[in-house]
C-alpha cells in the first residue's frame, strides 16, 4: 500500500513525506482490519483501497488550496474519505468529520488517535443538525452521498462566506450539476467549475463541483432531512 500511495501521490503532483506516506498506509492498514468484523466500506482489497479512498482523496488538493485552511468539514465522511487523507496530507488543517453512522466516527476518532492525528473532531449526527456549526468552515467537502441539490442543502450552511464547497462526483455530473443550480444559488452559492481528475492507477476518472460561498445561508436553512427531501430546492 505504500508504494501505491507513494507513486499515486507523486503522479497527481502532490507533495508527501515518507511519514505522511506511512500514515497514510498505517490507516488503511487500521481500515481494513476493522473491515473484517465492521462494515465501513464495501472496498476490502489493499490495492484498490490505496487508490479509490487515499489517492481520490488526495485529488482534492490539485482543485482547491488547502494550505492555511485551519477549518475542513468532511460531511458524510464515512470511514474517514476525503477528510483523513486530507489532514495527513496538510498538518494544518483542524478537521471536522460528520456521519450519521456512529459505528464509522468511532473507527475514525480512535484510528487517528492511534496514529496520533491531532485537530480531528468526529460528530456523529446529521449535518443538518448541527446549528453550532454554521458558517464556520472555510471548506467543506463531501463524497457521493446525495444529489447536488439535496447535498447542498446540508453543506452550504457550514461554508464560511468567501469558502467552498467541494462535491465529489462521477465524471458525467454535468445535468446534476445543472439540477443543482437552483438549491446552489439559493443557498447562497456559485458554481464555479466542474473539475475532472484521473485516480492514478485505477482506470477512474471522477469529478468534483467546485462552489463558491457568495453570501450568507439564509436562516430557514437547513431543513430537516425529511422536508429537504420531501420539498427540494429546484427551480
Amino acid at each position: 500500500m505504500d508504494e501505491i500511495i507513494r507513486d499515486g501521490l507523486a503522479a497527481l503532483g502532490v507533495a508527501a513525506s515518507e511519514e505522511q506516506v506511512r500514515t497514510m498506509a498505517g490507516y488503511g492498514q487500521m481500515l481494513l482490519r476493522a473491515n473484517e468484523t465492521t462494515n465501513l466500506t464495501a472496498i476490502r482489497d489493499p490495492a484498490a483501497a490505496a487508490r479509490l479512498h487515499f489517492l481520490d482523496s488526495a485529488a482534492l488538493l490539485t482543485v482547491a488550496d488547502f494550505s492555511g485552511n485551519r477549518a475542513v468539514a468532511d460531511v458524510g465522511s464515512g470511514a474517514g474519505f476525503p477528510g483523513v487523507p486530507l489532514r495527513i496530507l496538510c498538518p494544518d488543517i483542524k478537521l471536522t468529520c460528520l456521519d450519521s453512522v456512529g459505528k464509522k466516527m468511532d473507527f475514525v476518532r480512535e484510528s487517528c488517535a492511534a496514529l496520533g492525528l491531532e485537530d480531528v473532531q468526529c460528530i456523529w449526527g446529521r449535518a443538518e443538525e448541527q446549528p453550532q456549526l454554521r458558517e464556520r468552515f472555510n471548506i467543506v467537502t463531501s463524497r457521493a452521498v446525495a444529489e447536488l441539490h439535496l447535498l447542498a442543502e446540508l453543506c452550504l450552511p457550514l461554508v464560511k462566506v468567501g469558502g467552498l464547497f467541494l462535491a465529489m462526483k462521477n465524471p458525467d455530473c454535468g445535468e446534476e450539476a445543472a439540477r443543482g443550480d437552483f438549491a446552489v444559488r439559493t443557498l447562497g452559492g456559485r458554481i464555479r467549475e466542474i473539475r475532472r481528475y484521473e485516480v492514478p492507477g485505477a482506470d477512474v476518472t471522477h469529478a468534483v463541483v467546485v462552489v463558491e460561498k457568495i453570501k450568507p445561508t439564509p436562516e430557514q436553512y437547513p431543513r430537516r432531512w425529511a422536508q429537504i427531501k420531501k420539498k427540494p430546492l429546484v427551480g
